[in-house]
């Protein structure tokens, strides 16, 4: 549809832009047809002098550290609190601490990511959020970097750029993982 035959939507908004969004996506799927590959967005996340990546679709939210975090008697060290959210309470674990690393220290750079599940209100405290990194399919590998922390379990292979290998921290086999799961102090 040539933009002048827009014009004739000018009185109707909503459809405006609905014809608008059709344009659009056939113009975006033209230029994916032709290049051939697809690509791959997830979140840069740093813990200590290691980056990682969490899929884009398993993080819900980045926040900054709440101002006040709840303690909670009766848990693991790596639970670092309850933060209370837009009126939800949502489990702060500090990541490293739970990967068996020191713990995060909040500061300027310090973030939650907030995983993407239905039945579990969970953030991640890290170092820093490196935010949205883009890559092709065809640079993801099985093999991962040597890391500081004990996370093998939930990588995912890696993907190069330049020189680099970025990791692929998979959130969805964090919240499968009964230890995470089960964050109360064995009595």
């Amino acid at each position: 549809m040539p933009e002048s035959s827009l014009a004739a939507f000018r009185e109707q908004p909503f459809e405006l832009l609905r014809q608008m969004e059709q344009l659009a996506w056939r113009a975006a799927g033209a230029e994916g047809e032709g290049s051939g590959t697809s690509e791959w967005v997830g979140i840069g996340f740093r813990l200590g002098s290691d980056q990682y990546l969490a899929p884009r679709e398993e993080v819900r939210e980045v926040m900054t550290c709440p101002p006040t975090t709840t303690r909670i008697p009766g848990v693991k060290p790596w639970v670092a609190g309850l933060a209370n959210v837009r009126g939800q309470l949502l489990t702060v674990v500090d990541l490293k601490s739970f990967l068996g690393g020191a713990t995060t220290r909040p500061g300027r750079e310090t973030r939650i990511l907030v995983i993407n599940h239905r039945e579990l209100a969970a953030g991640l405290l890290v170092d820093e959020v490196l935010g949205f990194r883009r890559f092709d399919e065809s640079a993801h590998t099985a093999t991962t970097p040597a890391l500081e922390l004990r996370c093998e379990r939930y990588l995912t292979g890696a993907f190069r750029q330049q020189d680099q290998l970025w990791p692929v921290f998979a959130l969805t086999r964090l919240t499968e993982n009964p230890v995470f799961l089960r964050a109360a102090e064995d009595a």
